[in-house]
């Protein structure tokens, strides 16, 4: 029972769609190497699914790029030169207002003025005032900066002056206090000596003499 005709159009099915397209698409990638193996033929093939995936193939013999440039000749259609063209465009722009940035700076340094004109001198001196200024400014900023600083170490400075006045006069006072009291207990348990003693005789025959 022979397979019947599939209908070429486009499958609705997401699903059935991917897996139409897996399967016709390692189809052809199969057909491509085998026409390089039997006809020694030089085969570049490129495929882009619906979401972008690529497969591709070249022939082990050569690459892409060689490809495209036979095709290139071959063909008599320009691949590149649209590309390369507007690419060429906007790296001679670019290199022109480097260049022309490259003078202004110089110009700005006070470099190879003596050909201009005294009006193209008159931008240059606004410029440069201009960037005197901002400088000025940014100066001012830092000094007042550096002001604020000092008056808030100076700040912490009397601060801790202070602090330390106070804890040196605690301090001291409390030395006295423990001077003071240790010379009241002293006066309080220091034994009474008396100013004067008479000798008693321990030998009694002493007294029967007399």
């Amino acid at each position: 029972m022979g397979r019947g005709k599939i209908e070429i159009k486009r499958i609705e099915n997401s699903t059935n769609r991917q897996v139409t397209y897996s399967k016709r698409r390692g189809g052809i990638l199969k057909k491509a190497k085998e026409i390089t193996v039997l006809c020694d033929a030089q085969v570049s093939l490129v495929i882009f699914s619906s979401t972008g995936k690529m497969s591709e193939y070249c022939s082990p013999s050569t690459e892409l790029v060689n490809i495209l440039d036979r095709y290139h000749k071959s063909a008599g259609k320009k691949l590149w030169d649209a590309k390369h063209e507007h690419l060429s465009n906007e790296l001679e722009r670019i290199k022109k207002e480097n260049d022309s940035m490259h003078i202004k700076l110089r110009h700005l340094k006070g470099e190879d003025i003596t050909s201009l004109h005294p009006k193209e001198l008159i931008p240059i001196e606004e410029a440069l005032e201009n960037g005197l200024a901002c400088v000025r400014s940014r100066q001012m900023q830092y000094l007042k900066m550096l002001k604020k600083n000092e008056r808030s170490l100076e700040e912490d400075n009397r601060r801790l002056s202070y602090i330390l006045h106070q804890q040196q006069l605690a301090m001291d006072i409390n030395v006295r206090e423990m001077d003071h009291g240790y010379h009241q207990r002293e006066r309080e348990y220091h034994p009474q000596m008396p100013f004067g003693f008479r000798v008693q005789p321990i030998q009694p025959n002493l007294h029967q003499n007399k």
